[in-house]
């Protein structure tokens, strides 16, 4: 089932993705390359969580789906998750008392509730939101974000933490030695946990990642523990030709367009070398591990 984007998270529950952002050395290049790609478009506002002042929030048929702001010249830079919570203060002190680490929050912000960034003890940075009542935030259809897998070497620890934080049910869905797991809440699926092979192992990137500037980033942000964010495929326009785009924008492909059950998905690179995925979940195929093809692994 997807969701209609004026259903998206004023309901929803803590646990599940309620915003993504990226941060970036080069705004107007992530503007131009996402605009371009995902069919967003962008609007500048006055908000210090840039250096320049400015927060970018994409909008896709006038629903706002992503922000972008300009990293200070230190921080890392890529796209973050935000999970939902009920109460910013209360959840620093459980991701403390979990083994996790409070790195910046909560911080109560004019008109956009509270946030908490943290790190999780399996390494991977993430941020805890509480939202502003009646906040939207658009999923599921084309342009829009649609998942996000939590890529770890410390499954077990990444399990348990979010597991106690949140109360989620926890499935092992991997196969052939993979660890791959999904994370639901009741009967719905909310995110996925891949455990990657050893540290620093990832493989380089092809050939059609685009710059040796990119490709470092990318390889060292892929090398450590993150999450991977999905945007939802157009269908009329196919994962194929998206992969094709980002390079023709200045971007560049990390995993060729490929089949998988739950959609036809490329992992892609932006033009300052920041990861993302795209997938196409009209195109699942039954590779023989036990998922129909109508199983989508994003199903709120």
């Amino acid at each position: 089932m997807f969701l209609s984007p004026a259903d998206a998270v004023s309901s929803s529950a803590p646990g599940t993705p309620c915003w993504v952002d990226l941060a970036t050395p080069d705004t107007a290049a992530a503007c131009e390359f996402y605009g371009r790609l995902l069919g967003w478009d962008l609007h500048v506002k006055d908000d210090p969580v840039g250096v320049d002042g400015r927060y970018v929030v994409a909008y896709r048929d006038d629903v706002q789906v992503a922000g972008l702001y300009l990293a200070a010249p230190k921080d890392p830079v890529g796209w973050s998750l935000h999970l939902r919570v009920t109460g910013a203060t209360n959840t620093a002190q459980w991701v403390e008392h979990l083994g996790g680490t409070v790195r910046l929050g909560p911080l109560d912000i004019p008109e956009r509730g509270a946030l908490l960034h943290a790190t999780d003890p399996s390494g991977a940075p993430v941020v805890f939101w509480q939202p502003p009542p009646g906040w939207i935030f658009g999923t599921q259809l084309p342009g829009m974000f649609c998942g996000a897998d939590l890529n770890t070497y410390d499954g077990a620890a990444a399990d348990d933490f979010y597991g106690k934080l949140f109360g989620y049910s926890i499935e092992q869905i991997g196969s052939d030695g993979i660890d791959y797991a999904v994370w639901r809440l009741g009967h719905e699926s909310v995110l996925y946990r891949c455990v990657l092979d050893g540290p620093r192992s990832q493989t380089a990137p092809p050939a059609s990642a685009t710059s040796t500037a990119s490709t470092a980033a990318a390889t060292d942000v892929t090398a450590s523990p993150h999450w991977l964010v999905y945007f939802e495929a157009d269908p009329q326009v196919g994962t194929d030709a998206l992969a094709y785009t980002a390079i023709s924008l200045g971007g560049g492909v990390l995993v060729e367009p490929h089949d998988t059950p739950f959609g036809r998905a490329a992992l892609l690179l932006d033009p300052s070398g920041s990861p993302f995925a795209v997938i196409d979940h009209s195109r699942p195929v039954d590779l023989g591990v036990g998922r129909a093809e109508v199983d989508d692994p994003y199903d709120d």
